[in-house]
């Protein structure tokens, strides 16, 4: 069994908590009435979607989202609406990526997102202790950068042929079970954490699991 050499983590419901109804409430006080049939906690569709896949641009999404709501809205707006998904960064987390940083494993995101969420991502206000989340990882590949979502399998074949990596030494820790199941498929190592659940444990007996120490 080959040994694992590289992490892949999703942001939303793995490393950050998700918040949907947070989320509902926000777009709601900006004028959107119908926000709870709009938003989805895992995949995104119209105007929504398309910002997370990269086919239209924030300023696009601000005019669109303006229409549907009435009045003209600002960036800030928006990424206050879309920011209330965030629950929380749980530190317990933060401090699993350094650990796992620094064991020698390779960290990669993965992420189904948007340019306001990684305004406030790319930002210190982040994690807490004054680090953007790029600080936690080697390389990161946002869906609206790369121009498709999770669960498509283009997606990790990008990631295989960009980062050089094996998928059986790779483990892909996701909490949606159709991206779990996608990476499987391609023959990933999987850890499906549920929304909030506390996985830092888990995922070290996973590891220790599959280099066979257990």
């Amino acid at each position: 069994m080959a040994k694992v050499k590289n992490i892949m983590f999703d942001l939303g419901g793995v490393i950050m908590t998700i918040d949907q109804p947070s989320a509902v409430k926000r777009f709601e006080e900006i004028g959107l009435k119908d926000a709870e049939k709009r938003l989805d906690p895992y995949t995104q569709s119209g105007i929504f979607g398309d910002l997370e896949e990269g086919k239209i641009s924030a300023s696009d999404f601000i005019r669109e989202l303006g229409l549907l709501v009435g009045r003209e809205l600002t960036f800030e707006e928006c990424k206050y609406a879309w920011r209330g998904y965030t629950k929380e960064v749980p530190m317990r987390n933060i401090r699993v990526l350094d650990h796992l940083k620094a064991d020698g494993y390779r960290l990669i995101l993965l992420s189904n997102t948007n340019p306001f969420m990684m305004d406030w991502g790319m930002s210190k206000d982040f994690s807490g202790d004054g680090r953007s989340i790029d600080c936690f990882f080697h390389s990161m590949y946002m869906s609206y950068k790369l121009g498709m979502m999770k669960p498509d399998e283009r997606i990790f074949r990008t990631i295989i042929e960009e980062e050089h990596i094996l998928p059986e030494e790779t483990l892909f820790v996701d909490d949606g079970p159709r991206n779990v199941s996608m990476g499987e498929n391609l023959g990933f190592r999987t850890l499906c954490p549920k929304n909030g659940e506390d996985w830092t444990e888990k995922i070290y007996q996973t590891l220790r699991e599959l280099d066979g120490k257990e």
